[in-house]
């Protein structure tokens, strides 16, 4: 793993020579990313670019925690707005939605990139990312968009392991993937409905629980906990029930099996 970190230290350096800005959403992979860049953007008297995307379908938390760890690292952090919800193609959460959606955001990075004189942009994808349903990689990679932990072959435990040994404030975080990843694929998204599942996870949060997704399947709320915590889940179930029916969710049900990263993809990933 050692050798790993200095490899990656090596490959972001050379890149940050000639001018480089971060796909930043404050999440651990392009923390760690960015970490690297700005200790060889002051090597090298270079300015490191962290560049987070205010959407309609990533997390309120994105913005508010990347500002923070920005400032931590010493980058220029810029926020681009994008409001995905002017494409139909997204609004109808398509298969493809997140190659459509990664395309329309990185296009806008391309853009800032140039009007910078920055070479390269970079993202947090890791090597386990290329190993589960995840069309925006394409995309990525038809745009010329770097991806330094995929290219080395660097895992997410690896990613936390290396941020730990940084003192990445972020090193931690659960991941906060986009909120439509909360429907089934070709159902209409509903601005007022992922504030609604946004409001009801960050609830169950506060009552201890550290990765929480709401799955929503048209009336019926599928919570996902991690296994250990599911005794916990229905101990707390009155309470959670009570805020989610507040909310308007009709049936509250738990997920016995746990939470899994995807699990909306369970018919992609079978090719049903």
């Amino acid at each position: 793993m050692e050798k790993k970190l200095i490899e990656l230290k090596k490959e972001i350096s050379k890149l940050v020579e000639d001018g480089v800005c971060i796909a930043f959403s404050g999440g651990v992979d392009s923390s760690l990313i960015l970490k690297i860049a700005c200790e060889a953007g002051k090597e090298l008297n270079r300015k490191v670019y962290a560049v987070t995307f205010e959407t309609k379908l990533h997390p309120v938390s994105d913005v508010t925690i990347s500002k923070k760890v920005a400032k931590e690292m010493g980058a220029i952090h810029e926020i681009i707005q994008i409001n995905e919800f002017e494409n139909e193609a997204i609004l109808n959460n398509p298969v493809d939605r997140c190659y459509q959606c990664k395309k329309s955001l990185f296009i806008n990075l391309l853009e800032f990139a140039e009007k910078k004189s920055l070479k390269y942009v970079l993202d947090g994808t890791n090597a386990d990312d290329l190993n589960s349903y995840r069309p925006g990689v394409q995309a990525l990679k038809e745009l010329g968009v770097i991806s330094p932990l995929a290219k080395l072959g660097i895992t997410k435990s690896e990613v936390r392991e290396f941020a730990k040994v940084l003192n990445i404030s972020v090193a931690s975080r659960p991941s906060a993937p986009c909120m439509a990843t909360r429907l089934p694929y070709n159902t209409k998204i509903s601005f007022e409905l992922l504030e609604k599942i946004e409001e009801g996870e960050e609830f169950i949060k506060s009552l201890g629980f550290h990765v929480v997704r709401l799955r929503v399947h048209k009336d019926i709320v599928r919570i996902e906990v991690k296994k250990e915590d599911l005794q916990k889940l229905i101990l707390e179930g009155d309470t959670i029930t009570e805020y989610l029916k507040k909310l308007g969710f009709v049936y509250i049900t738990l997920d016995l099996e746990g939470f899994r990263s995807g699990s909306m993809d369970i018919y992609v990933n079978k090719n049903i």
